[in-house]
């Protein structure tokens, strides 16, 4: 798991790998934008659920219910956006990493085109088919790729993980 396993490493990789990568937005040891990424991608797959469903059955519920979703996949998302901004920002390890970037870019892209999603059900919740159906995808693909980034930090570079004296 360490990035510089093997004695062929380069300095560079070495300079990063010494940098402390500890969250520093934590409670109880528990880094906080770990624990609330999950409603978001949550919101995220149930507004493409409720898209889907009202595509199949047009039933006004699930223009509701998808109004909600969107929403508060933009809320959620903007909430874990600042708390895993905070994370890059104040922790060195982190920033000088390419993928916190990439997963950065990718997950404030996501924001937006969420934010996009619930501001068009708000102007016109009718236009749901097919814009609103097609950036839900849109949002899905990119839950994949900034998830997949993400992912990525924690596994491959160890980011946020807070190892015990005792382990």
């Amino acid at each position: 798991m360490s990035e510089t396993e093997g004695s062929s490493a380069s300095p560079v990789i070495e300079a990063v790998a010494e940098k402390d990568t500890s969250s520093t937005v934590a409670v109880a040891g528990h880094p906080l934008h770990a624990m609330s990424v999950h409603f978001p991608i949550a919101f995220v797959v149930a507004t493409l659920g409720c898209d889907v469903f009202f595509w199949w059955g047009a039933d006004p519920f699930w223009l509701r219910v998808g109004w909600w979703a969107s929403g508060l996949a933009f809320l959620t998302g903007i909430a874990a956006g600042l708390v895993g901004t905070a994370e890059l920002l104040l922790v060195p390890g982190i920033r000088v990493r390419v993928a916190s970037w990439t997963h950065g870019i990718a997950a404030m892209t996501l924001i937006a085109v969420c934010g996009m999603n619930w501001g068009l059900r708000l102007a016109d919740p009718a236009s749901v088919l097919p814009q609103g159906l097609l950036i839900s995808l849109l949002a899905l693909v990119l839950t994949g790729l900034a998830g997949w980034h993400g992912g990525k930090l924690v596994f491959d570079h160890g980011i946020g993980l807070m190892i015990s004296e005792k382990d």
